[in-house]
């Protein structure tokens, strides 16, 4: 029997496990340490969880105090603690990082996804962001909206590390791995090395097994209960054979004499939402050579547990592709369904960084009155 736990024997097929989670306890208190020894090769942040953190603990207080005292507004409070962990957390990852000959050991960073259907404004939200953190393993999360699409391959251009969210569908795909060959193209066209340039798509899962589950259950028979479950994986499978295509192709041989690095794809939304599915499900049936999942905290806590490690992308293909064309038969349009989870992927972001930006306007709130509270009463001379 192996020594390894799960997580680590993942990686020795070619997967990468990435922690969706990060707080500034949790790398306080030596736990994300740990879990790096334990096998996580990268970790990947959102403002929902930053949210959470500022609502529910008092790990921020004196960094909120010290900043309020200098006059900083919501956005400027929020960054400079994001960019202090972000930067922590990066510093712990750098011997992976420096081990894996930067394959791994990356942290991600979300820009604003207020900005998400503008070009301009998210190359220089993202350019400022990485000039703050300063952190070589410092991947800028870009949502792959038409208007994220051009700015990837600018920021790629520029050598800057990225990770792509929010994609559900292969055309989402294939436009993400063309803006990174052009970026990568540019760059090299331009002088510059693109041996260091690192960038993962994310393309996401059991959103698209809830948003189909909901039309099949509407359709109420026996083909349609057949193909629950069964779309989010099938899916994820046949973006494996493109980036397997993609990345064997002319045109990427020859940015690879150059060094060049394939962009992996990254499986995001990887927790089991419907509880009458096996809760390891996306950990079990995604793994697959030169890919990453990131996994909440509790996922890869049941995936050490009882989860299944075997080679799984590159199986079961044809059943996987009939998986699809059965469900456009039946009369659903997935294409369809994947540019609306997009689109509301961006809601939800943007609603969640609206939240997160209320729970600090709360605590500055509180701690301007606490401050003006403790100021000594002016002294009237006779």
């Amino acid at each position: 029997m192996s020594s390894k736990n799960h997580v680590e024997q993942t990686a020795d097929l070619g997967q990468s496990i990435w922690l969706d989670y990060l707080d500034r306890e949790f790398i306080a208190s030596g736990e994300l340490k740990t879990m790096i020894d334990a096998g996580i090769r990268g970790i990947t942040s959102n403002p929902s969880i930053f949210q959470e953190a500022i609502a529910e603990g008092g790990d921020y207080d004196d960094d909120i105090a010290e900043l309020v005292a200098e006059g900083k507004d919501d956005k400027e409070i929020y960054e400079a603690m994001a960019v202090a962990d972000i930067q922590h957390a990066a510093d712990l990852l750098a011997p992976v990082y420096i081990e894996s000959k930067k394959l791994d050991g990356y942290i991600s960073l979300e820009a604003n996804p207020d900005l998400a259907y503008d070009t301009e404004a998210t190359i220089e939200e993202v350019r400022r962001l990485h000039k703050a953190v300063n952190r070589p393993n410092l991947m800028i999360k870009v949502p792959a909206t038409s208007a994220g699409i051009p700015a990837i391959a600018t920021l790629i251009s520029e050598g800057i590390n990225i990770n792509i969210t929010l994609m559900f569908s292969l055309t989402h795909y294939d436009r993400v791995a063309d803006a990174y060959l052009r970026g990568l193209e540019e760059r090299l066209a331009d002088g510059f090395d693109i041996d260091h340039v690192a960038s993962v798509a994310s393309f996401f899962v059991s959103r698209v097994d809830t948003a189909v589950d909901e039309q099949l259950d509407e359709l109420n028979n026996d083909a349609a209960a057949a193909l629950k479950g069964k779309i989010g994986i099938a899916n994820a499978k046949m973006a494996y054979t493109r980036y397997l295509n993609v990345f064997s192709s002319k045109r990427w041989q020859n940015l690879a004499a150059h060094g060049a690095r394939p962009q992996r794809v990254l499986y995001g939304s990887t927790s089991v939402k419907n509880p009458n599915y096996p809760d390891t499900m996306y950990a079990d049936h995604l793994i697959g050579a030169n890919t990453v999942n990131t996994l909440p905290l509790e996922t890869i806590k049941k995936f050490n547990d009882h989860g299944t490690v075997a080679p799984a992308l590159t199986t079961q293909l044809e059943k996987a592709r009939s998986q699809l064309v059965q469900l456009g038969n039946l009369g659903i349009d997935l294409e369809r369904i994947t540019q609306q989870l997009q689109d509301d992927g961006v809601t939800k972001f943007a609603d969640a960084f609206s939240d997160l930006m209320a729970a600090i306007r709360r605590a500055r709130t509180e701690e301007q009155q606490k401050q003006e509270t403790l100021q000594p009463e002016p002294v009237l001379e006779d």
